[in-house]
């Protein structure tokens, strides 16, 4: 039987992300996926961006400035019933994700959408006993949530005041109907790397474990402040930069290191 096309997913606007975030997680996803894929970044700005990667518009299902700026609603526009031609299994990863072990199980695993669970018990060891859905890395049928964008464009201000960010209202419209990554195939880099008590300023930084196939990061710090000379982040999630397993990284995938100066989000 011939296996079904695989789609990697991403999204940027606005400038806090700049075009090497997309061409890092390009060519980091084609080092841990074999065979055949598409890359597709939806963007409002594809300058910059690498050849091998599909650029198209972010489709305009009824986003306002409040949607772009409270959370991520223009995810949604991923569950479009027609999505650029695209067919297929689809993996959405958000830019400032780390793509560190083999993409190929998340692609095959069974689920019609699968998600992080995270929520304040989105830490190392267990389960999350009291999963809350996070959509920084979630796999779907392409054209097959339409329902979930219809609740959305059946009244966009209306879902702003029922859900805070994109990730609860998708999880209001799916209910229990959503599937969770293994524990520990996407990680939190703030929950699970990051020491207590500032401890990763004064002591050696953790790499991604074993097993580790993407590392999430979420709030301060973020990605490229890991690569700059000096303390990155808010207290208490505190590091001292920069974080050699996260420099590597970058420069192993193609990303340029920002001169001084520069904030490092456009090169």
């Amino acid at each position: 039987m011939e296996a079904r096309p695989r789609t990697v997913l991403c999204m940027k606007w606005g400038t806090l992300y700049g075009p090497d975030y997309v061409n890092v997680l390009h060519a980091a996803c084609r080092a841990n996926i074999t065979g055949p894929f598409r890359f597709v970044c939806l963007t409002t700005d594809g300058d910059g961006l690498d050849r091998g990667v599909e650029v198209h518009p972010i489709p305009d299902f009824g986003f306002t400035e409040r949607h772009y700026a409270a959370g991520a609603w223009p995810k949604l526009a991923v569950f479009a019933r027609d999505l650029c031609g695209l067919s297929g299994r689809g993996l959405f990863i958000d830019l400032d994700s780390a793509v560190v072990g083999p993409l190929d199980p998340l692609f095959e695993m069974a689920g019609d959408f699968i998600a992080i669970a995270g929520g304040p018990g989105w830490r190392p060891g267990s389960a999350n006993p009291a999963p809350r859905l996070a959509s920084g890395v979630f796999a779907f049928d392409i054209g097959a949530l339409g329902p979930v964008l219809d609740a959305f464009t059946a009244d966009p201000a209306g879902a702003l005041t029922v859900a805070g960010n994109e990730q609860e209202f998708i999880e209001r419209q799916l209910g229990s109907g959503w599937t969770r990554w293994p524990h520990d195939w996407v990680i939190s880099y703030k929950r699970h790397l990051m020491r207590r008590f500032c401890g990763d300023v004064i002591g050696p930084h953790r790499r991604p474990p074993a097993g580790t196939r993407i590392v999430a990061f979420h709030g301060d710090p973020r990605p490229q402040d890991l690569l700059r000379p000096g303390l990155a982040g808010r207290f208490p999630h505190l590091v001292r930069a920069p974080v050699a397993w996260f420099r590597d990284y970058w420069t192993g995938h193609g990303g340029k290191l920002a001169r001084a100066g520069q904030d490092g989000s456009r090169e």
